[in-house]
């Protein structure tokens, strides 16, 4: 009977057994047919992917265009059917400090992806790029980097955005009167009656309108001259439901004055709020006027863009937001019904013109 037992047992033992090994199923291998690996690689990469090429700009080269079109040939991916992949990319500037990032921009075709850099890059600097494809939280590894030359800017008006350097001998707006290129100075407004105008193709709700200016002494002509402002089209900026004036006063010399108008509000200096100051013809002067959250702000440094600030005084507005359409830009200002005596700050000169939502730019301020 023992015998008969233990031989029992031991045909049960291996009948278990056989059952365990057939029922046991392998670990799926996250290698076999996945796009992603099972831990990163020694370069952090964590997506079975080849780097991508760059292949424009490279080298050295300088685009001739301010939209700068970033060009690579993509990545491979193993396993590829059915996913989606995207690259992402970085600009960095010569520092090794990052300029710019994307991320999720879908794969090109015929094996080229192509971005165009919506950030503005410092003109005649240096940069290069890299890129990496991207899926599902998995990442390729980045390519080797690319190397190039911000294209030098000649000024645009772009949407709701000015860029105007008038260091070059030339401007992107509309020149009205006796006006004077200075090379690396910029543009001088020769009398009360010479100004620039641009029109924006979209209206600038909140943002910043910031110029340097030199070559202007405390006193000059007239009694409520402008130095820029901006309205709602052509007509007079006098009477212009949305404007906005920056005056530097010449009688009484050096006065800084200055009105804002929405259409549901005006906001201004009055009396003792017009404030003196003694502007040196031979200093450069950075005036900076801002409309943003309902408040109006004009700050003035003398130095420039880095320089002591000498003014900061602004006042809040109620209702909407300013809303001039068409959206009319001016250096200076035309003669409105006022006459000469109120239009353009004579003998300024004027460089490196900023209109935008955005933060002034490091390559407008030289």
């Amino acid at each position: 009977m023992m015998r008969k037992f233990a031989s029992l047992t031991a045909v049960a033992v291996a009948i278990f057994a056989t059952a365990c090994t057939k029922n046991a199923q392998p670990s799926a291998s996250p290698n076999s047919s996945s796009p992603t690996a099972a831990s990163a690689a020694a370069d952090g990469s964590t997506l079975k992917a080849t780097a991508p090429t760059p292949q424009s700009p490279a080298n050295g080269q300088q685009p001739s265009s301010l939209d700068v079109v970033l060009t690579l040939a993509n990545a491979t991916t193993k396993y590829a059917d059915g996913i989606a992949p995207t690259y992402r990319i970085q600009v960095l500037n010569a520092a090794g400090t990052l300029a710019y990032e994307v991320a999720n921009i879908a794969s090109g075709g015929a094996g080229v992806t192509a971005h165009t850099i919506t950030a503005s890059l410092d003109g005649d600097q240096s940069y290069s790029w890299r890129a990496r494809v991207e899926y599902d939280g998995a990442i390729g590894p980045w390519s080797a980097a690319a190397n190039f030359v911000a294209p030098a800017s000649t000024g645009y008006i772009r949407g709701n955005e000015l860029y105007d350097p008038l260091v070059n001998g030339k401007t992107v707006g509309s020149m009205v009167g006796p006006l004077s290129f200075i090379p690396g100075v910029g543009l001088k407004l020769e009398s009360q009656a010479s100004y620039v105008a641009y029109q924006l193709p979209q209206t600038l709700t909140e943002g910043e309108f910031s110029l340097l200016v030199t070559g202007m002494p405390a006193n000059t002509d007239g009694d409520k001259t402008k130095l820029f402002a901006m309205g709602e089209g052509f007509g007079d900026i006098v009477t212009n439901n949305r404007r906005m004036t920056v005056e530097k006063r010449g009688d009484p010399a050096g006065i800084i004055a200055w009105r804002f108008i929405t259409g549901d509000d005006q906001v201004d200096t009055e009396g003792p709020e017009r404030v003196f100051f003694n502007f040196l013809e031979n200093q450069t002067y950075f005036w900076q006027a801002t409309w943003r959250s309902n408040r109006f702000n004009l700050l003035i440094k003398e130095g420039g863009v880095d320089g002591r600030t000498i003014y900061n005084v602004g006042k809040n507005f109620r209702g909407r937001a300013y809303n001039p359409n068409p959206h009319v830009i001016y250096l200076g200002a035309p003669a409105g019904r006022s006459g000469e005596a109120g239009a353009s700050v004579d003998h300024a000169i004027i460089r490196q013109v900023w209109v935008s939502g955005r933060a002034r730019p490091n390559f407008a301020s030289n």
